[in-house]
């Protein structure tokens, strides 16, 4: 099963890289690494927003089909994961912080724009 799990997100990676229209994700070195993503997802982000970004109800928002994620551009999600979201703010729909970084300050905004890649993937 994981064997094949791995496989789809290679098919699902290759088939984005292929046609996106040119809408790459870049970062100052180049082009950032969904794979790389994934990793730093499943590390990272996966306990709030759940396996294969479906979400946590409660917790974390689902990244599959979002329209947060399909509405901004890289630069506005680079700038959202730096800063988080307050359990207060008014945008804020689980009353959960997101905490700048996703609770983890060693990302940096190269792993930032890797997870922002990843992201990509979900909403084809």
């Amino acid at each position: 099963m994981r064997r094949t799990a791995a496989a789809l997100i290679v098919l699902i990676l290759a088939l984005v890289a292929c046609g996106n229209d040119g809408a790459t994700v870049t970062t100052i070195d180049g082009a950032a690494d969904p794979v790389r993503g994934l990793e730093l997802y499943e590390t990272s982000c996966m306990a709030c927003h759940g396996v294969g970004g479906l979400g946590v109800e409660g917790l974390g928002m689902p990244w599959v089909g979002s329209d947060f994620i399909n509405t901004n551009s890289d630069a506005e999600l680079l700038a959202f994961l730096q800063v988080g979201r307050a359990a207060d703010d008014p945008l804020n729909t689980t009353g959960v912080a997101m905490l700048p970084r996703g609770g983890n300050p060693t990302l940096t905004d190269a792993d930032l724009m890797d997870l922002i890649a990843y992201m990509r993937t979900l909403n084809v």
